[in-house]
């Protein structure tokens, strides 16, 4: 399995991101809290963080009391971010590719990562990797880009709007599953475009049991804060799921 595409580590697209994620956001605003809903106790827990970026989320876990946090990233900048802004016992971050996943060897009650699985080649392989990387009853919670916002090879004028005003979101290549150039911040950022059924069987396949599907959608206070959220009214931008290790041999 190839590793991801490390756009992290571009200078241009690494101050454009952090400057992104100061200001109000679509990931503060709408994904975490979504996502920290879901986040199960976490007294005693160990916790593996996939894509782990600056490291807020590991610290947000230790907080809640987990004993043992490992974030893994591919971006060296963003490793050396949480390095020195969210450092704390119990934590390590680690230089690792999602697609090394199987060179771990120890097992964590948690495998969590917020916008990080849209970018991995192989999401069956992923799949399989998170469960045998959780004991018994561990829980597998990650958000990615929505199937719909994935989809279409052409991102330019994908809203429009007909004589009545109604906003439309157009999607189109969406049966097409593979490699979805783009630009975000800099040209030819790789995402990965697979369908939402792709998505759920590679789950049941590697043996987990979906507890909850979540499509987030913004609030009228959200959208005060951020008047770009009232496009997720249209359609959601995120999806997240939730789901725990179950027995193959049942």
């Amino acid at each position: 399995m190839d590793s991801e595409q490390n756009v992290f580590d571009d200078p241009l697209f690494f101050n454009s991101y952090m400057d992104l994620r100061n200001g109000e956001n679509f990931n503060d605003l709408l994904e975490q809290p979504a996502m920290n809903a879901l986040v199960p106790e976490m007294a005693g827990r160990r916790v593996l963080d996939i894509g782990c970026g600056y490291g807020r989320n590991c610290m947000d876990f230790v907080q809640r009391g987990a004993i043992r946090v490992l974030g893994i990233d591919i971006s060296t900048r963003m490793l050396n971010v949480a390095m020195k802004e969210n450092p704390a016992p119990g934590i390590e971050y680690r230089r690792m590719s999602m697609a090394d996943l199987s060179m771990l060897d120890e097992r964590f009650d948690l495998v969590y990562s917020s916008l990080a699985f849209h970018y991995a080649q192989d999401f069956g392989r992923l799949m399989r990797d998170c469960h045998d990387l959780l004991v018994d009853g561990g829980i597998l919670l990650f958000s990615q880009e929505h199937p719909i916002t994935t989809a279409a090879r052409n991102t330019d004028n994908r809203y429009v709007r007909d004589d009545e005003g109604n906003v439309f979101f157009k999607v189109a290549d969406y049966p097409s599953e593979g490699e979805r150039h783009v630009r975000w911040f800099v040209d030819d950022v790789v995402h990965q475009h697979r369908t939402l059924s792709t998505i759920i069987n590679a789950m049941c396949d590697a043996g987990f049991v979906i507890e909850r599907c979540v499509e987030p959608k913004p609030d009228r206070h959200a959208i005060r804060r951020l008047e770009g959220l009232r496009r997720d009214l249209v359609k959601p931008s995120f999806i997240i799921f939730k789901a725990r290790k179950g027995d193959l041999e049942k």
